[in-house]
């Protein structure tokens, strides 16, 4: 089947009127396509039959991935919750009875003031993220709730937040570089991103820019198909990537390949950058990244030499205790060389924040609903910690889950999981399928989905903001987030009457002033502002307190970072702690890999998971030989925080010392029922409050 063929539906109809809608794709994804679903009236109401692509797209042009071309089987599965839900088994069992909504609304009504009686409102946490990242469905009516409830508030930070928390430490902002500007780029080094896979239809562009002369660079631990792709491939050891950067600028530096003219013009620290990477030579670098010099030489001597020159990058490297300093030192390497003064040159990540720029945030959040008040804030990325710890007063006593599969998502899974097992904890979870994290739900309320709802999403890979129209009503009783607050806030007897908008007042509030909405309702989107040239940064300043690229940065020497870029290891790491890395010698990576699901959406649907196959751990040839290890042969995966056995696999796509299991399997896929984040380091980023995943070592060991 090709990405453009439609998909039939499997459920009969009386062959009634038929109509198409348009909508986008919610999906955590860069691309945020659109679509037609076409709907047929039956005896018993719109059915949707057939999704497709929609060819006006601007940007997706007609194409659908493959989890999407089969989105009509999610909405119709037979395995779809449709009514609330009681728990009446041990958690984790998921055994449930069907009740109506008024019984769960009192349910969850009466547990949650006899928490906040006795311990206080701070002791409920909501938890969510971008499991539907459209815009009333992220951020549509929880904050009002849970800021008029004074809940604790959720540091949302598992991905992309570290990313512009680096960046705007060297350039005073988060944006950066349209990535359709790749056109004009003659060389695109794609730095820790997998975009055949994540961001196909980005591909395309890259492809017509080496068409027209343009050198491919992937820079990347993991042998991915973009590396397959590329004209140049470099494997740095995980972690290790700044290393490199700063021998990039050594050798810049060395022979005279720095635009000084734009540097003196637009830059400030370049004397004591300069001298700090005097000592950071390809030599340096390359043994600390597991790299041959004449790679490093040949990449700083391209970079310097070729115009215009792009980065392109997205979240994946920000997993690591040093993720932040991995983007603050990146931006750096495109003021060197002058590439912002390029059409086609710079960096490029996410767009989200010209996105921003249309969204009044504030007026959907309604901090002043807070009244005073300053509820904690708890990371997501440490749920583990904030369920099982001790000390935490107060301690977390009720949960609210929605757009989020915390038990495969949220690093350190298993001591996740044995938070949510406590028999003290209620919580509820707000859903379409019976996931890993609802099985150990109190109350399980059912979810509409993207095609049932009506909401505006904004894209964080392109620059269009699309329109999503609701093709069929919520099948069953599942309803939208922004409805299932309206409903709690009835429930706890609230009568704020922000806590009751409709949904068209919300979107008014949210983009009215800057947003003509029957416009964008009926033409299906609207091209975010970014600047005529191309160029986010062709005036040379930037919106630092000095107006330029900051090569020296004061605000990070006052939170207590180097103030220059620099390389530190991160603990679990291959150069950090060596009693650690004596006990647990292999680097963990738990990528992306599958085609077919996203994070953990469609991994249990029948034709979804099995044709990806199956959770692994990959291993190079080496490794597994020391270990006696086969292909095929079932191994233990294993460190201080859990094991997981999972089947082997040997391949080329890793590097000695390097083990990776893909992610995104629910943990009742696995063998043990243990997902790969069972393993995962949760230790917080330097700044930016992210996690560093990708930092665990591990052991691997035949059973």
């Amino acid at each position: 089947m090709t990405a453009n063929q439609t998909v039939e539906a499997t459920r009969p109809t009386n062959g009634g009127a038929t109509r198409v809608v348009s909508g986008t794709c919610h999906h955590d994804c860069p691309d945020s396509c659109g679509w037609h679903v076409t709907v047929t009236e039956s005896d018993t109401g719109p059915v949707a039959v057939k999704m497709r692509g929609n060819p006006d797209h601007p940007y997706s042009q007609g194409e659908l991935c493959p989890k999407v071309n089969r989105f009509i089987d999610r909405v119709y599965s037979p395995d779809r919750i449709l009514t609330p839900l009681r728990r009446v088994g041990p958690k984790g069992e998921a055994r449930f009875e069907a009740i109506t909504w008024d019984e769960a609304l009192a349910a969850i009504a009466e547990r949650l003031h006899d928490v906040i009686d006795t311990y206080g409102p701070e002791a409920v946490l909501p938890f969510s993220d971008a499991g539907n990242q459209s815009l009333l469905s992220v951020m549509g009516m929880d904050s009002r709730f849970f800021h008029h409830m004074g809940a604790s508030r959720l540091v949302r930070a598992l991905c992309g937040p570290t990313v512009g928390a680096g960046i705007s430490m060297t350039n005073g902002t988060g944006r950066t570089l349209d990535p359709m500007q790749l056109e004009h780029s003659r060389l695109i080094v794609i730095w820790g991103s997998n975009t055949r896979l994540t961001n196909r239809h980005l591909w395309p562009t890259i492809e017509a820019a080496r068409a027209a002369g343009a050198r491919i660079v992937v820079i990347d631990p993991l042998r991915t198909i973009t590396a397959e792709a590329a004209d140049e491939f470099i494997q740095p050891l995980p972690g290790t990537d700044v290393a490199l950067m700063l021998a990039m600028m050594h050798v810049l530096i060395r022979d005279g390949l720095v635009d000084r003219a734009w540097v003196d013009d637009h830059t400030i620290g370049f004397d004591e950058l300069a001298a700090h990477v005097a000592s950071w030579t390809p030599q340096r670098a390359a043994e600390i990244c597991g790299l041959d010099v004449d790679v490093i030489e040949r990449l700083a001597t391209d970079y310097g030499t070729i115009r215009p020159a792009a980065i392109r990058s997205l979240i994946g490297a920000e997993h690591h205790t040093n993720g932040a300093m991995f983007y603050r030192t990146l931006a750096v390497l495109p003021a060197l060389v002058g590439a912002w003064h390029d059409v086609g040159g710079g960096l490029s990540r996410s767009v989200g924040t010209y996105q921003d720029e249309l969204v009044d945030e504030a007026a959907l959040f309604r901090s002043d609903l807070l009244a005073g008040r300053e509820p904690r804030w708890l990371n997501m990325s440490r749920l583990g910690e904030a369920l099982t710890d001790p000390a935490l007063d107060p301690p977390v006593q009720a949960m609210v889950v929605w757009n989020a599969n915390p038990l495969v998502t949220v690093p350190n899974a298993e001591l996740t999981r044995r938070g949510l097992a406590r028999d003290d904890l209620f919580t509820v979870v707000h859903e379409q399928f019976l996931t890993d994290t609802a099985r150990y739900a109190d109350i399980v309320l059912p979810a509409a989905t993207q095609i049932e709802i009506t909401d505006v999403v904004p894209a964080w890979g392109h620059l269009w903001m699309g329109w999503n129209e609701a093709a069929i009503p919520p099948r069953g009783e599942s309803c939208s987030n922004t409805e299932l607050f309206r409903r709690l806030a009835g429930a706890m007897g609230y009568t704020e009457p922000a806590l009751f908008d409709d949904d068209e007042t919300l979107l008014e509030h949210a983009l009215g002033a800057k947003v003509d909405l029957a416009r964008l309702r009926a033409d299906g989107w609207v091209r975010v502002p970014y600047p005529d040239d191309g160029r986010p940064f062709g005036s040379g300043v930037f919106p630092t307190s000095s107006g330029r690229v900051e090569l020296v940065s004061e605000r990070l020497r006052g939170l207590g970072q180097p103030a220059l870029p620099d390389f530190v290891p991160p603990a679990e790491g291959p150069h950090g702690d060596p009693e650690l890395r004596s006990r647990y010698p292999l680097q963990l990576m738990t990528p992306k890999h599958h085609s077919r699901f996203l994070n953990s959406s469609y991994s249990q649907l029948p034709k979804h998971g099995p044709a990806e196959g199956q959770p692994f751990v990959e291993l190079s040839g080496h490794d597994a030989a020391i270990r006696g290890l086969a292909d095929g042969d079932l191994a233990e995966v294993f460190n201080d925080r859990a094991s997981v056995r999972v089947p082997v696999r040997i391949g080329n796509r890793v590097r000695p010392g390097v083990v990776s299991i893909p992610w995104g399997w629910w943990a009742s896929q696995h063998p043990d029922g243990r997902s790969a984040n069972a393993l995962t380091n949760d230790t917080l980023t330097d700044w930016g409050g992210g996690v560093a995943y990708s930092d665990t070592l591990v052991e691997v060991r035949a059973t």
